[in-house]
C-alpha cells in the first residue's frame, strides 16, 4: 500500500511523503535500533591483543569483519514505515590502524584513526581510544581492565542508493543519491584474563564487558523536487559483550592476534590484528 501511494505521489507531483516526517526516536526493539546495534559490534574498539604486564610503544593494523544486516532487519518499522530495506551492506571489512603507548602507573593507552577516504561510497572519519591497566600475574595469568570509546562520523548512501533512485516504486525515485551520516558513539568497559601456552609464543585470552551505545543517524537526501530530507534517528542502547582470542608472537618484535567479539543480542565479528614494537 505504501509503495502504491509513493508511486501516486510521483505521478501527481506531490512532494515526498518522507519530507513531512520529523526526527525519529525508535524504541529499543525496532528494526532501526537493531540495525544500529549490529553496526556497533564491529565498530567498538576492541582490545586487539592478549593482556600483558609490560607493554611498549606499538603500531599495528586491525581488520574487522562487518556483519551483514538481513533485509528483514534493515527494513524500517518506525521511522520510514513501508520503505524497503536500507542499503546497509557496503563493505566486507573495516581496516583500522592502531597505536599503543605505555603511561605512568602501569597504564596503557591505545588509539586509532580511520581517515576520511571514500571506499565504495563509504567515508569514515572514525576515532578509537582505550585506557587499560594490567594487574599482575597469578599462576601465570594476567588480568586487565579497560575503558574504551569509539566516536567520529561515517558517511554512506544508506537510505537512497543508486538502485533506489531508479525504482519508480521507491520514495527515492528521481532524487540524488543520499550521503547519510552515522555517529556511532560507543562507550564501554571490559575485563580480560590471559595466559601463555607451554611454548610461551601463544597467549590465549577471554573477557566480557558492557557497552553503552548512543548512535546518531542523520539522513541527507534530496528528492526529485529539490527538497532536502535531513531528519535524525536517535536511540540509546545498553549491551553486554563477550570476546576471546589469542596472540601469537611471530618474532621478537611482531605479533598476530585473532579475536572473536560478540554482543549476543546483536551480532558477532572477527578481528585480525598485526602489530610490531616501535623503538628500542
Amino acid at each position: 500500500m505504501r509503495r502504491a501511494i509513493a508511486l501516486l505521489a510521483v505521478v501527481l507531483g506531490w512532494p515526498s511523503l518522507a519530507i513531512a516526517q520529523g526526527d525519529c526516536f525508535p524504541g529499543t526493539e525496532s528494526n532501526e535500533a537493531k540495525t544500529l546495534a549490529i553496526f556497533s559490534v564491529p565498530l567498538a574498539f576492541g582490545r586487539g591483543n592478549a593482556p600483558e604486564m609490560f607493554s611498549g610503544f606499538t603500531a599495528g593494523l586491525e581488520l574487522s569483519y562487518l556483519p551483514q544486516v538481513s533485509d528483514s532487519i534493515s527494513t524500517p518499522t518506525v521511522c520510514r514505515p513501508g520503505k524497503g530495506p536500507e542499503n546497509t551492506d557496503l563493505l566486507f571489512a573495516l581496516p583500522r590502524p592502531r597505536l599503543g603507548m605505555p603511561l605512568p602507573l602501569g597504564l596503557t593507552l591505545q588509539a586509532s584513526w580511520v581517515p576520511p577516504i571514500r571506499v565504495n561510497g563509504v567515508k569514515a572519519n572514525l576515532f578509537g581510544l582505550s585506557l587499560e591497566k594490567a594487574f599482575g600475574r597469578f599462576d601465570g595469568l594476567v588480568f586487565a581492565a579497560r575503558a574504551h570509546a569509539t566516536f567520529g562520523t561515517i558517511h554512506a548512501p544508506i537510505v537512497c542508493d543508486d538502485d533506489a533512485l531508479q525504482d519508480p516504486l521507491s520514495e527515492c525515485f528521481g532524487g540524488t543519491k543520499s550521503d547519510d551520516r552515522l555517529r556511532p558513539n560507543i562507550f564501554g568497559v571490559d575485563a580480560a584474563v590471559g595466559g601463555s601456552l607451554a611454548s610461551g609464543r601463544v597467549r590465549p585470552y577471554a573477557g566480557a564487558g558492557y557497552n553503552r551505545l548512543e548512535p546518531r543517524f542523520q539522513v541527507n537526501f534530496t528528492n526529485q523536487f529539490g527538497e532536502l530530507d535531513d531528519r535524525k534517528v536517535e536511540v540509546n542502547l545498553d549491551r553486554l559483550v563477550v570476546f576471546g582470542g589469542a596472540t601469537w608472537q611471530l618474532a621478537e618484535r611482531w605479533g598476530l592476534t585473532g579475536e572473536i567479539y560478540a554482543a549476543p543480542a546483536d551480532a558477532v565479528t572477527a578481528r585480525l590484528i598485526v602489530r610490531t614494537a616501535v623503538g628500542p
